[in-house]
């Protein structure tokens, strides 16, 4: 992908008459690790969130739900308007552009991905600004990622928890945050998400033999069902600053969705067919290995 040039990505969709799902991964669908991660919600319709821009920052900016416009200006001066109206469509934008986010209608939420950790000294609020920034060194270090080394056999129920977020708020729409500080259990490398999910459906139905994952409600809410092979707990989401932590060798199951819910799902590592068991005879006898141990 060209890294250095503003455009809109399309981004997968995976149609399902159980709701569908889009995901964002690097290299795939963007050009940087991401590093940070950051939604805005509670926005009134028609309000605006105050521009800025940055000198080494990347971002890539979605509609999970309702619409809103990206208004742009690179440092060579061009301007634009973006309506984004789409879970699946996304804009890029490279370091040094300007934006704005506007026009929001009603019950919309803004995922916007970074490739690097919040830094105010990269953060201007003009473009020109952006340019005359000191040239700090803003490289994100990544934490080192925990040994995941046999997890499907090591966890249980007690592991999983309600992640308390930040939570911003402000009169023109709150805001949330992940990213990749010893503050969170794990490295962040694939947001997916779920919308358009009818409200009688069930997802979900396996585990993973590696990937971690934290799962939000970023709109509406739903149940998580989670079982370690030896007992069943359910979790409520309904909250957009609270996730869900879920280790890997956890079954988990999500339903009782609300009409219009978005889930969001920030998970350690990147797609592998390969880290999911989705046959839970298997799980519970993987589980029963667990319990000899």
């Amino acid at each position: 992908m060209d890294s250095d040039r503003l455009k809109l990505i399309d981004l997968p969709k995976i149609a399902d008459p159980r709701g569908n799902l889009s995901f964002i991964q690097s290299p795939d669908q963007i050009p940087f690790e991401i590093e940070r991660a950051y939604w805005i919600y509670d926005v009134p319709g028609g309000k605006f969130r105050t521009g800025k821009a940055f000198r080494r920052q990347r971002q890539v900016i979605i509609a999970l739900s309702g619409s809103f416009d990206v208004v742009t200006e690179t440092a060579s001066g061009e301007q634009a308007t973006y309506s984004l109206n789409r879970s699946y469509n996304a804009i890029y934008l490279p370091e040094l552009t300007w934006r704005e986010l506007n026009n929001f209608s009603t019950n919309s939420v803004a995922l916007i991905l970074s490739s690097t950790i919040y830094d105010p000294a990269d953060e201007a609020p003009t473009i020109d600004g952006a340019k005359e920034l000191p040239n700090v060194d803003t490289a994100t270090v990544r934490p080192e990622a925990k040994s995941v080394d046999d997890a499907h056999s090591r966890s249980t129920l007690a592991d999983c928890r309600i992640v308390e977020l930040p939570r911003h708020v402000h009169e023109n729409g709150s805001l949330s945050v992940v990213e990749n500080t010893v503050d969170y259990p794990f490295v962040l490398n694939r947001v997916f998400y779920l919308y358009d999910v009818p409200a009688d459906s069930e997802r979900g139905g396996h585990s993973h033999f590696e990937g971690q994952e934290l799962i939000v409600a970023a709109s509406g809410c739903f149940d998580v069902v989670l079982d370690d092979g030896h007992s069943r707990r359910t979790f409520t989401l309904n909250r957009p600053y609270q996730a869900l932590y879920i280790p890997a060798g956890v079954w988990r199951e999500i339903n009782n969705f609300s009409s219009g819910s978005v889930c969001m799902v920030l998970t350690s590592t990147k797609f592998a067919e390969t880290d999911y068991c989705r046959d839970y005879g298997c799980f519970k006898i993987l589980t029963k290995e667990k319990l000899q141990r």
